[in-house]
């Protein structure tokens, strides 16, 4: 008899049973060349019982931090006991993911088309799929992220933290940096808080490259966060990091005219307003004009192309009022752990 043992969970018409770790490919629009494809799903069904959490990457195909966080998440000894659930997607948008896109081929960005519809675009019936069978099966999520194409973040956490539950996720992380971020018109957050399920959103890194150090953190963050919903057993370590200093406002500084920018400061640099933090300056060399800050703050996000276009956004800067000294120490703290760490 197994009385009192876990039910299957069932993942793309795939049962996998309680105490059971499972690969399952659920079928997506097929190219058109006829070529399946297919959203691959790392399934670990607990023995016992727990939340079911998903974690997924690659929503924007050419942010590939996030599939290597992953993938080492993965191999984390402490996965041998699960309570609970784990669904880890390491690439929700492959068609983008095979062409170092940002988009899926019919254009859209699938981050703005939840929750989609069986019936509609390309879009539309990826967001439907992973909607239906990985999000409405969860209780909490971890969307992984990072810049765009030539822009960084520093490591950080967005969430809407008034969402039960989602406040502590962001605390268990262990960034410096989080954002009271509300939600997009069809982003995955928006179709999974309309369900009543929390998603916590890691931004680090730029779009295309690996940041080791931005992926032992993130590694890390979803340990602790997993810890903290009682997925995995609880550390009987102290964690050496702090919980994270929350901003609700920030803005990008742009660039003031078109030329060649030369960036003053790095991320997570401390600023005030009236900082020149850049320059920007015609390729002859006869005229030059400075970013100034407008405000005090944080650098948490930051273009890595020295050509601008007036109007381009160069600095993305949090604010942080009183606190900012404070985001400043946690922010030597975060970078001087991670790279103490071994790779």
């Amino acid at each position: 008899m197994n009385r009192g043992r876990r039910e299957p969970i069932v993942i793309g018409g795939v049962s996998v049973a309680a105490g059971e770790h499972r690969n399952v490919d659920i079928p997506v629009s097929p190219l058109y060349t006829h070529d399946g494809l297919s959203i691959n799903v790392q399934v670990l069904h607990g023995s016992q019982p727990g939340p079911v959490v998903f974690i997924c990457a690659a929503i924007h195909g050419d942010e590939i931090n996030g599939v290597e966080i992953i993938r080492r998440l993965l191999k984390h000894r402490s996965l041998k006991t699960v309570r609970g659930t784990l669904l880890a997607i390491p690439i929700v948008n492959v068609y983008g993911f095979l062409n170092h896109s940002r988009y899926l081929p019919d254009g859209r960005d699938l981050n703005r088309s939840f929750p989609g519809s069986d019936a509609g675009s390309l879009a539309a019936r990826v967001a439907n799929t992973f909607l239906q069978e990985i999000v409405l099966k969860s209780d909490y999520g971890i969307d992984l992220h990072t810049g765009a194409r030539h822009r960084a973040n520093f490591p950080q956490i967005r969430a809407d933290l008034d969402m039960d539950g989602a406040r502590g996720m962001t605390e268990a992380f262990g960034v410096p940096l989080a954002l009271d971020s509300k939600i997009r018109d069809g982003s995955l957050r928006e179709a999974a808080g309309d369900a009543g399920i929390p998603v916590i959103l890691y931004e680090a890194g730029e779009a295309l490259r690996f940041e080791e150090m931005y992926i032992r953190a993130g590694v890390n963050g979803i340990i602790n966060v997993l810890r903290h919903l009682g997925v995995l057993r609880r550390s009987r370590r102290k964690h050496p990091l702090s919980p994270p200093i929350v901003s609700d406002q920030s803005s990008w500084l742009r660039a003031p005219e078109s030329g060649i920018l030369s960036t003053l400061v790095p991320l997570g640099a401390k600023v005030v307003a009236g900082q020149t933090i850049g320059m920007v300056a015609d390729p002859l060399g006869t005229r030059e004009s400075p970013l100034e800050a407008t405000h005090d703050g944080v650098v948490i996000g930051r273009t890595n192309l020295p050509l601008v276009y007036e109007g381009d956004a160069v600095f993305h800067i949090a604010r942080y009022g009183r606190r900012t000294d404070q985001v400043e120490r946690q922010l030597e703290q975060f970078q001087e752990h991670y790279e103490s760490q071994e790779p």
